[in-house]
């Protein structure tokens, strides 16, 4: 039991979440080293979701709206760390949520569609190997015909920057949740959201409830403001700002 005045209480209730996932079957061993490199990429940013992160989640929100086609992917790491709160943004978009793994095997795939089913999912699609998208040759070309296939945005919480150069190219729109704003992922996502995903989901999910009030003129014009590369400029110049 960690207790609550532990200094890095958060940080380890996050890690403790992530060896809980390896226990399971949902989590990879890569997805704890993955989890490690961001995290010090979170330690550079002093643990906050900052004002840039909000203007991305934002535009995030605004682009998930107005999609046609939202679906919300995940890997084994979004699926130990805020598998609530990916069914909680799924429900309130009716986007499906699409399972793609790196390193997938039957076991795991039904395992986490079996954690999110049981925080109230309503779609959970597993990749069909007659479906692909081009550009990419590793098992996370694999596709469900009834999400990522057909889907005009898709928000890819810790993806990689392979899947997301392939995604793009194949016609989607990409939100990505990335804390190292210098990775293949952050610079060719259409929006990039510098942040933890643990605190951005929460924040992406009040957002989008928030603008659901709006009309679609209103959620083009928050998108047509938004610039990704000035905004990853600026959480780089925070980053700097904390080195020195």
């Amino acid at each position: 039991m960690i207790p609550r005045s532990h200094p890095r209480y958060e940080s380890l209730k996050t890690r403790e979440k992530l060896e809980k996932g390896v226990e399971i079957g949902i989590t990879s061993l890569n997805g704890l080293i993955a989890h490690g490199r961001g995290k010090a990429f979170d330690y550079l940013l002093g643990e906050k979701t900052h004002s840039f992160a909000q203007h991305a989640i934002s535009a995030s929100s605004a682009m998930l709206l107005l999609a046609k086609h939202p679906v919300i992917s995940v890997n084994g790491n979004t699926s130990a760390l805020v598998p609530k709160e990916l069914v909680v943004l799924s429900n309130i978009l009716d986007a499906p949520l699409e399972v793609n793994l790196f390193h997938p095997s039957e076991e795991r795939l039904k395992r986490i569609k079996e954690v999110l089913m049981q925080q109230g999912a309503q779609r959970v699609l597993l990749p069909n190997k007659k479906y692909r998208i081009s550009y990419i040759a590793s098992n996370r070309k694999y596709i469900n015909p009834n999400g990522i296939f057909k889907a005009d945005v898709v928000l890819v919480p810790l993806e990689d920057g392979d899947r997301t150069e392939a995604l793009i190219k194949n016609g989607k729109k990409v939100i990505a949740i990335d804390l190292n704003p210098l990775s293949r992922t952050a610079q060719h996502a259409t929006v990039t959201i510098v942040d933890n995903v643990v605190r951005s989901i929460s924040h992406l999910i009040k957002t989008v409830k928030k603008y659901k009030k709006l009309d679609t003129a209103q959620l083009r014009r928050i998108i047509e403001q938004f610039d990704n590369k000035k905004n990853l400029k600026n959480a780089l110049k925070h980053i700097h700002q904390n080195l020195t």
